[in-house]
């Protein structure tokens, strides 16, 4: 991973995609995407693509290097909410990632996309063809992939303004005191392993959950949580931090000890947007997985 280092001479008023895309060999949406991933701070702290550079400022960004690829279309099954001309709407399962990262280059949702789909939008590169927001690849449930640049500009400004809504579930360890409640914590690197994210006031961005409780049973709560922001693995560390870790979560929680989850009990319920191209609004639902079912049915006996 690449480090850059910029100190700005003067009050530009540029925004910072803007000025590093002239004073690097960076591009604007590369930029972008370098701060939607938290990977470029100013003065230490995480910043949005609008920030305006100011004179002394101090932009630090963290650049993965490039790994030429070719992404192959593969012909794995799709579990598809909705479809049309501008976007694709699937259910995804346990165990299947995004879109291809170091190292892992088959069996991601983008090579079932490109096996399925003509064509994909080109904002997020070469690397993530159609992906305008992601869910942890132990976390089942809806995500939507959009099949041109009009509609993911459109469906991206709605995760920006907060007007396209995501409603999870969840089972998190121990008894939630109240009913309802919001974690509004901002979430950065944890320094201590890059491989995790923590509440931290060091190179954070504003992270908000809202969560309802369902039911609480004898030794956890079934819980529903609603982003009003998108972080890296934001429902899990928000639960975390208010000491009702998701349950099944290996790397911040432990374990369930009822059954074999193969990670954190935790399924994208919900999908709300506003269609780019008819205004309609459209609402998507995916059923809960078997074993979130099955285990649901356990603690609701163990309760009893």
């Amino acid at each position: 991973m690449a480090k850059l280092r910029f100190e700005a001479a003067e009050d530009s008023g540029v925004r910072i995609d803007r000025y590093l895309s002239d004073v690097s060999d960076l591009s604007r949406s590369r930029v972008q995407a370098l701060v939607k991933d938290g990977l470029i701070t100013v003065n230490g702290k995480a910043v949005k693509s609008s920030y305006a550079v100011c004179a002394g400022d101090v932009i630090e960004a963290d650049v993965p290097e490039d790994q030429p690829m070719d992404l192959l279309p593969e012909n794995i099954p799709l579990d598809i909410l909705y479809e049309d001309e501008d976007v694709i709407v699937i259910n995804k399962p346990k165990g299947m990632i995004v879109h291809p990262a170091s190292g892992i280059y088959t069996g991601t949702l983008v090579n079932a996309l490109l096996y399925h789909c003509k064509d994909l939008s080109g904002i997020n590169g070469v690397i993530r063809p159609g992906i305008v927001h992601r869910i942890d690849k132990d976390t089942t449930g809806c995500i939507v992939a959009c099949k041109n640049d009009f509609a993911h500009t459109a469906i991206a400004a709605q995760l920006e303004s907060k007007t396209c809504r995501r409603d999870y579930l969840a089972v998190v360890m121990g008894n939630i005191v109240h009913d309802d409640g919001l974690i509004d914590a901002p979430i950065g690197r944890d320094p201590a392993d890059r491989q995790k994210m923590k509440v931290t006031d060091k190179a954070s961005r504003e992270a908000r959950t809202h969560f309802h409780v369902l039911k609480r049973f004898k030794n956890s709560t079934y819980v529903e949580c609603r982003l009003d922001t998108g972080r890296t693995h934001q429902i899990r560390v928000h639960m975390k931090y208010i000491n009702h870790p998701v349950m099944g979560d290996l790397k911040y929680g432990k374990p369930c000890r009822y059954m074999d989850t193969q990670g954190q009990v935790l399924h994208a319920h919900r999908l709300t947007f506003v269609h780019p191209r008819t205004n309609e609004t459209m609402v998507f639902e995916a059923p809960l997985p078997e074993y979130f079912r099955k285990l649901l049915t356990i603690l609701e006996e163990e309760t009893l």
